[in-house]
């Protein structure tokens, strides 16, 4: 089936930024998987065994949040409509591990000299807007 709609420049724009945004994510969350130093670099020793200690779960929501939205933004890129699903995987995978980690940990108070509230809300702030504009996009019929 070939889509004859074709993307603007925002598309390009905006699904190469969330190709780098989510590859970002995927790094972050590879280097705290295998625990490298520069994951931790400039932590203190409370911070360190608070992201040590972190539920099993929430690490899983974290893999599932960066995975789906790397696999997201490429298929995003190859105009798949597929790549709504998991952008809206990714978001709600990010959105319960962002709230957790704000409210069902001490990390505010731990990371208080870090701005423990901006990246949780960048991250479900970027994350609801991917589902949108992919939405959008395939509204549009832009994603077939």
């Amino acid at each position: 089936m070939s889509n004859s709609n074709k993307p603007g420049i925002a598309f390009w724009v905006i699904g190469v930024i969330a190709l780098l945004w989510n590859g970002m994510g995927v790094n972050s969350y590879l280097q705290m998987a295998f625990k490298t130093e520069a994951s931790t670099a400039g932590m203190n020793a409370e911070q360190i065994a608070l992201l040590n200690n972190a539920p099993t779960w929430a690490t899983a929501l974290f893999a599932i949040a960066v995975f789906s939205g790397i696999i997201a933004a490429i298929l995003f890129l190859m105009r798949k409509k597929i790549a709504v699903t998991l952008f809206v995987v990714s978001f709600l995978a990010a959105t319960i591990q962002q709230l957790y980690w704000l409210f069902g940990t001490n990390a505010p108070e731990v990371f208080a000299d870090m701005q423990p509230y901006l990246m949780p809300t960048l991250i479900i702030v970027f994350g609801a807007f991917w589902v949108w504009f992919s939405k959008n996009q395939k509204a549009k019929g832009i994603l077939a």
